[in-house]
Order: C-alpha cells, then sequence, then structure tokens
C-alpha cells in the first residue's frame, strides 16, 4: 500500500511537472544564474578554515581550523569594524527612512504635476552617480589646499580645517553623502505606496475638519506602515554589511582615519589585496554573513510577535 502511494505521489509530480513545462523553462535560466552566481562561489567558504597557498588551491590548501577566525579576534580589529559598521548603518537606516517617508509626503502634497516630476527626477539623479566620481566630489570639498569647505571658512576669516586627518568629522560627512545619494531612490519606494491609498480615506478625512498634517500622521503613515516595515526588515539584514563602494572612494587607504569609518568591508578587502591573505578574508566574510542572518531571523521574530502580517517568512 505504501509503495502504491509513493508511486502515485512520483507520478503526480512528474505530471505537474509536464503541466506546467512552460512556466519551468521560463523559470529556469534564473535558477541557472542564481546556482552558478550565488551557490557555486559559496564553496570558497572553505577557505575560512584552510591556510591558502596558490600552489596547493582551494582544496589542495592545508586545513588550519579556527585560526584565521583566531586571528582576526585576536587582532583587536574585530569589535572595532563591528561596532563602527553597526553604528554606521543604524544611522543611515534611521535617517534615511525618515527623510524618505518626509520627501515622499512632500512630493504628493506638491499639486503642481510638472513640478513634482522636475523635483523628484532632480533628486533622483544622485542615485546614478558612481561612488568613484562622488569621492571625487568629496575630495574638491575637502581637500585643505584648494577644497570648497576650506576656501570658505577662510574667506570668513577662520582657519583651514584638514577633513583628511580630523577623523572626528568623517561620520557627519558618511551620512551626508548616503542620505544625498540614496534620498530620491528610497523616496520612490514610499511614494508609490502613498499612491495607492484610496484618496477617498483622504477626502473623508478634509470632510472631517483634518488639517494636512493630521492626515499625514493619521493616515498617510499607518497607511505606509507595511511598506515602512519590509524595507525596514530589509535594511536590518544588511546592518553589517558596509557599504564598500561608498567607504572605499570617499576615505580610501587613508590610516588616520581607520578608527571611525574602517568597516567590516573595507577590512576584509585590505586583508585580501594588501596582506594577500585569503584565509582571513574568508573568514572575516564568513563572520559577516552569520551576523547578518542572526540578526534578519531575529528581527523578524520580533516583529511577527507585534504582527504577523509584517513579517518576511
Amino acid at each position: 500500500m505504501e509503495k502504491a502511494n509513493r508511486k502515485k505521489s512520483i507520478a503526480g509530480f512528474f505530471k505537474k511537472v509536464y503541466k506546467y513545462r512552460a512556466f519551468l523553462l521560463m523559470l529556469a535560466p534564473a535558477v541557472i544564474y542564481t546556482l552558478i552566481f550565488s551557490y557555486y562561489p559559496m564553496t570558497g567558504i572553505v577557505l575560512a578554515f584552510k591556510k591558502y597557498t596558490y600552489a596547493g588551491g582551494i582544496w589542495g590548501s592545508k586545513w588550519n581550523g579556527f585560526e584565521n577566525f583566531k586571528f582576526f579576534f585576536q587582532s583587536g580589529q574585530a569589535g572595532l569594524v563591528t561596532r563602527n559598521t553597526v553604528l554606521y548603518n543604524i544611522a543611515f537606516i534611521c535617517i534615511n527612512t525618515v527623510t524618505q517617508i518626509a520627501v515622499a509626503i512632500f512630493l504628493t502634497e506638491i499639486r503642481n504635476r510638472h513640478y513634482r516630476k522636475t523635483t523628484q527626477s532632480i533628486m533622483f539623479l544622485p542615485y546614478f552617480i558612481s561612488w568613484v566620481i562622488v569621492g571625487v566630489m568629496a575630495f574638491n570639498i575637502f581637500s585643505s589646499d584648494y577644497g570648497f569647505m576650506n576656501k570658505l571658512i577662510t574667506a570668513l576669516g577662520g582657519e583651514r580645517v584638514t577633513f583628511y586627518t580630523t577623523p572626528e568629522a568623517w561620520p557627519f560627512i558618511l551620512i551626508f553623502f548616503n542620505l544625498w545619494k540614496g534620498v530620491g531612490y528610497g523616496s520612490v519606494m514610499y511614494l508609490a505606496a502613498i499612491m495607492g491609498v484610496d484618496t477617498s480615506i483622504y477626502e473623508a478625512a478634509a470632510i472631517d475638519g483634518a488639517n494636512v498634517f493630521q492626515r499625514i500622521f493619521k493616515v498617510t503613515i499607518p497607511m505606509i506602515m507595511p511598506t515602512t516595515i519590509i524595507l525596514f526588515l530589509l535594511s536590518v539584514g544588511g546592518i553589517f554589511k558596509g557599504n564598500f563602494d561608498m567607504f572605499y572612494n570617499l576615505v580610501g587607504n587613508n590610516g588616520l582615519l581607520y578608527d571611525y569609518t574602517d568597516v567590516i568591508d573595507t577590512l576584509t578587502f585590505r586583508a585580501l589585496i594588501t596582506n594577500n591573505d585569503f584565509g582571513m578574508s574568508a573568514a572575516i566574510g564568513l563572520f559577516q554573513s552569520a551576523l547578518c542572518f542572526i540578526t534578519v531571523v531575529l528581527v523578524n521574530k520580533l516583529v511577527g510577535r507585534y504582527d504577523r502580517d509584517y513579517t518576511l517568512f
């Protein structure tokens, strides 16, 4: 009886495969692409537990257990880069989310359609500018010799500020450029969510005498809360990921700023490129991935306690 049921289930499976063959063929390229470029490279995780040599390669190098992790944590850099990465991302998430929602609400309140589209396009433009170009712009602004900021400071009677040797200033600089570059793109998603709100709700609120601020705080924000929570969860999932493009192109290899600007991604890059240490860079990457995974699971569970409909899985 059990064998008969198993045969029926197998036969049913192949019938479904045949029935939906067109959809499966359409899905195949995406699955193959994901397997090749996302899952196959994950086999490189073994480097985190090996003393890599060019002669031995990935599979021929000797195993060294947790020595790479041990060296990473004993170097004193683990706590520094993890702290910097988390604090920067908390600042990015909080400031960007509030600003993007505010911008989206501002755009919906603009009645002139052409002015709204023009404003939206101008705000969206920085998203397409390469971080390499942004790094050049930052250098021309903060250079101690001919930067715009120093020219402005000296014109007002002040003394030159050497920004590239003043690490305390860089958290504010990095937060500003991250916000400037991402606010336009992020506000589009919130704008789409706001545009999806039924206009009859706003009309009813206006009839009841609600002013513009009451409509924003009592109607708009509660209605886009599901979108906000989902985007927040996706952002939190990368809270241990440093924006390598931004940090490297703005800061570069300036060791004087590392205490305030060094993050997990830049440390991984230096371990691989500068120190040629494949094992340690793989260990740092695995450490980062594990932290991201644990964070997503925990935050998703906490959100599920508040409202199950807002969870990712």
